[in-house]
């Protein structure tokens, strides 16, 4: 509970809203249809990959910048990050990803929200293999987030934003359609 009461926890807290605001607001912005057409599936997973490489990058020595709920969990399980911690990103991650939703509804015209950059499964995929390539997707990237920050592999984590940000553009290429 100690933690709790140190102003490095609340700038974490705070470091991961923040990130998660801006992570959803670019994201999902890239992912919107702003002009007749087929939507870029490549646009969008360069926007949501560049965007998880400069908030690493940015926000990575201030909490590490997980941005996303699933690493923060992969480090609770890996015992890298305690409880209260882990909890309070989580919070923070979730309530930052809807205050960016919130914005972006809020600066986007009417006829360009449409469904906000929502997907939903292809027509010939059930839930259950659905389920599965998340499980998989998320898997890669977690193992890309772990060994990107490990020193014992090549001794400069600072590195860590560029491979954690292709990593989470691959999984969107082979996992939006």
């Amino acid at each position: 509970m100690r933690e709790l009461r140190s102003s490095a926890f609340w700038r974490a807290v705070l470091a991961e809203f923040l990130g998660s605001l801006l992570y959803a607001l670019l994201g999902l912005g890239a992912s919107l249809r702003w002009a007749p057409g087929p939507q870029s599936i490549v646009g969008a997973a360069l926007a949501f990959g560049l965007a998880q490489a400069t908030l690493v990058q940015a926000l990575g020595h201030v909490s590490g910048g997980h941005v996303n709920p699933a690493i923060t969990l992969a480090f609770l399980l890996a015992s890298q990050l305690s409880l209260p911690r882990a909890v309070g990103y989580l919070l923070a991650q979730v309530l930052g990803m809807l205050a960016g939703a919130g914005v972006l509804y809020g600066v986007t015209p009417a006829p360009v929200r449409g469904t906000l950059g929502l997907t939903a499964l292809h027509p010939g995929v059930g839930p259950g293999q659905g389920t599965v390539v998340e499980l998989l997707l998320t898997a890669q990237f977690v193992l890309c987030v772990f060994a990107s920050f490990d020193d014992r592999y090549d001794g400069r984590p600072s590195m860590a934003a560029v491979p954690v940000g292709f990593s989470l553009a691959l999984g969107h290429l082979f996992g939006v359609r």
